[in-house]
């Protein structure tokens, strides 16, 4: 089967799961030269760092968010609205060549707009998959997949019978809206399980509840996907949360080199079976003695691809734009280990005061941290506020770096 076959396979194959504006819209692949303006439906920090690698393609950016001077604004034009405008979205379309987005929860009267009226490669399907998590588990069983085991839970009562079948901990879910640990109640004993349910039922939205996996590593791996079939994958990434907020990216992943080859291969057929246009981040546990399962997809760039910003030939936020706009996508080939670190609102100070001074510990090490910032008021302790990419010989020397500065102790 030739690759525009599949391609229009796939679309059709998401239109129908999706039933969304995609069946009533096709979507005949362009491509964007560089000088074409790109819209993004949010700000944040995503949209900033992808402003900033296509501008210095020659693209132009115009962003649509709520917040006055957010991060996308203050490198790109704005238009301050809420998501929901559709006017405000109208006008986003009137200024772009092509729209994409930084985040899964777009309004859907404005989705079904923009895809009337502009063009959006990456269509609604893929968001109205990803963004409720039974149809994004179904969706990956239907790529052949594995995902932990799960259960739709619709009241106290199934929850039980889930839970002992399960077993303890395992995990509760909101099925939309969750992230950085929002959403979610690790239930680990019988006690826990009217409380959880009680605490989560309040989001008025279905509840999962997953099997916890005692994993050895968590990983994840970044597809880009054009529109003209093209595929590459990013190299695995190694995370390390703390309390369910990403904390560490380390590449390479120290896992062997055949499991390696196994998530990309994974990433490679959820991007494809879903009809990916753009980045996917496919995020992953790994256990020795049981493999791989996919955990969640997002279908954007991702804070685990950070490290691709100085580490590797293409960023993931160049081969975004490439993928979007029907470019030939680059080389992601890591050029150097490398440990990305988040700096949250509580690290911000220290990490500023420590790298505007000569660093004894960085040239001992023979390590080069790069700060990223991304232009937020407001450091709340736990919020976002950029990350430090730390380029060494090895992971080792990276995490040695990180360590002796004290500044990310917990």
């Amino acid at each position: 089967m030739s690759s525009g076959a599949r391609n229009e396979g796939a679309a059709a194959a998401n239109a129908a799961v999706a039933g969304s504006s995609d069946a009533a819209v096709r979507l005949e692949p362009r491509t964007i030269l560089p000088g074409a303006t790109i819209g993004v439906l949010g700000g944040g920090q995503l949209g900033r760092m992808m402003a900033l690698a296509g501008s210095a393609m020659g693209y132009r950016f115009v962003a649509l968010d709520p917040t006055p001077d957010a991060p996308c604004g203050q490198v790109a034009e704005q238009i301050v609205a809420a998501y929901d405008d559709v006017q405000a979205a109208r006008e986003l379309a009137r200024r772009a060549d092509v729209i994409t987005y930084e985040f899964e929860n777009v309004d859907a009267d404005v989705t079904a707009m923009l895809m009337a009226e502009s063009y959006v490669p990456q269509g609604s399907a893929l968001l109205y998959t990803t963004q409720h998590r039974l149809r994004e588990k179904r969706a990956i069983e239907a790529a052949g997949v594995r995902v932990a085991p799960y259960a739709e839970i619709r009241g106290p009562q199934a929850l039980r019978e889930a839970a002992a079948r399960f077993g303890f901990p395992c995990v509760l879910k909101t099925a939309t809206g969750g992230y950085d640990g929002k959403g979610q109640w690790v239930i680990r004993s019988e006690a826990e399980i009217e409380p959880a349910y009680d605490a989560l039922s309040k989001a008025k939205t279905e509840l999962v509840l997953e099997q916890f996996i005692r994993f050895d590593k968590e990983l994840s791996v970044i597809a880009a996907r054009s529109p003209r079939g093209e595929i590459r994958t990013f190299p695995v990434s190694e995370n390390v949360h703390v309390e369910n907020i990403l904390h560490l990216s380390i590449a390479p992943a120290r896992v062997p080199e055949q499991v390696q080859r196994e998530a990309e291969a994974l990433a490679v057929r959820i991007a494809d079976r879903l009809g990916v246009i753009g980045l996917i981040a496919v995020e992953m546990f790994w256990s020795a003695e049981h493999g791989l399962y996919v955990n969640e997809l997002a279908p954007r760039p991702h804070n685990s691809g950070h490290y691709t910003m100085d580490a590797c030939r293409t960023s993931q936020f160049e081969q975004h734009v490439r993928a979007i706009c029907n470019l030939p996508l680059g080389d992601p080939a890591l050029l150097t280990p490398v440990v990305m670190v988040n700096v949250l609102g509580r690290h911000l100070e220290p990490v500023i005061a420590r790298l505007s001074q000569p660093d004894e510990a960085a040239a001992r090490l023979n390590v080069k941290p790069s700060l990223h910032l991304y232009g937020k008021r407001d450091a709340a302790p736990k919020r976002k506020m950029g990350h430090v990419n730390v380029l060494a010989s090895s992971v080792e020397d990276a995490l040695a770096w990180i360590d002796e500065t004290t500044i990310w102790k917990v």
